[in-house]
């Protein structure tokens, strides 16, 4: 795997993580480098790989509940969260194979791309966004549909699917009144969990080299101030909060510091409101989506508050470990052996890009 790729993924690998130069003088090398990973991420990590490995579909896809493009986009960027080369390494033919399949199956029209069964969702469509960014530049698409039985006419490249993906979010955007996104591309109405994960894909879009109107990725930060509620819990719709929950501050805090807004109010309530409850025990509810945003958005805002909490979603991690390797979750094995994945991979910090 050449340079260009290793920085490619380094720069868009999962959060796409911004860079700060203001902590680094006095920071551990450790943190800045990604060097040192703890011996249980490695274990964790290596027993996931060979699972989701050993359990994607001839198609290229997982099993799971509301399979989808979702799905397959957390596993594919779950096998090369660790620095594994995407076109030689010993899961590059998993990695073009759940490729393939996304492109294969994503609306040739819209750029959509959602569930096996129909059912309308956008994080589906978002985290398969992210998972086109991380690929794009990164897997040679030389290699990509050699020896495929998918017919022409079903085959694109990473950067006309990422193109196409991208013209489906923005065009949803624009009908939505709340500048943001909800369940279905055609929903008039919003809510900060959806629209942090397809926000996500569309910023990492942008750094993979996607033009994108500025006015976009505003509006959508706009809508998250809106939100944001003094002490720093944010609201899942403009007009009800459902609880304060953890999991939507953290998204809020991680979309606010991608997109530039750590110098406003509520990037800084948001931040304290993750750091006051990081001890908090994160019950088994969505549980995989909370450990997933934390671990980014508290390696953003608190470098000692996520080393803390790494060692304990380690600990976590470790116990909840089936003998297979995968992890259970509401959503399949692959969704959770994934996400456990990608909750670990900051650990893997293996280039300078990954400094604060």
């Amino acid at each position: 795997m050449n340079r260009f790729n290793f920085i490619f993924i380094a720069v868009v690998c999962i959060g796409i993580y911004t860079i700060s130069t203001d902590t680094t003088e006095a920071q551990d090398p450790t943190l800045r480098y990604g060097t040192g990973v703890p011996p249980a991420v490695r274990s964790i990590n290596d027993r996931c790989l060979r699972y989701l490995a050993n359990t994607q579909l001839a198609d290229g896809g997982w099993q799971g509940a509301q399979g989808g493009a979702g799905i397959t986009g957390i596993c594919v960027m779950a096998l090369m969260a660790s620095g594994e080369d995407p076109d030689y390494g010993p899961y590059a033919p998993n990695i073009r194979k759940a490729l393939r399949h996304m492109l294969s199956k994503q609306d040739a029209r819209s750029g959509y791309m959602g569930t096996r069964s129909g059912h309308s969702s956008m994080y589906h469509h978002g985290f398969a966004t992210l998972a086109l960014s991380e690929a794009y530049g990164a897997v040679d698409e030389d290699l990509l549909w050699k020896d495929s039985n998918v017919p022409a006419s079903r085959r694109r490249t990473i950067s006309e699917a990422l193109e196409l993906a991208v013209r489906c979010a923005l065009t949803a955007q624009e009908k939505n009144p709340w500048g943001a996104w909800r369940y279905s591309p055609q929903a008039r109405d919003a809510d900060t969990t959806v629209a942090g994960t397809v926000l996500m894909g569309i910023l990492g879009a942008r750094n993979a080299g996607i033009e994108i109107p500025n006015e976009a990725v505003n509006k959508a930060l706009n809508f998250f101030q809106t939100c944001t509620i003094k002490g720093g819990g944010v609201s899942y719709t403009p007009s009800g909060s459902h609880g304060d929950g953890l999991t939507r501050s953290a998204i809020a805090t991680l979309v606010y510091a991608i997109g530039k807004r750590k110098d406003t109010p509520e990037y800084k309530a948001t931040s304290e409101y993750i750091k006051r409850r990081a001890n908090y025990n994160v019950g088994n509810h969505y549980m995989f989506y909370t450990l997933y945003y934390m671990a980014q958005a508290l390696f953003q805002s608190d470098l000692e508050a996520w080393q803390a909490w790494n060692l304990r979603a380690i600990e976590r991690l470790q116990k909840m470990q089936q003998p297979d390797g995968s992890f259970n979750s509401s959503y399949g094995k692959a969704y959770g052996t994934g996400m456990a994945v990608l909750t670990l991979a900051l650990n893997y910090r293996l280039l300078p890009i990954y400094e604060r």
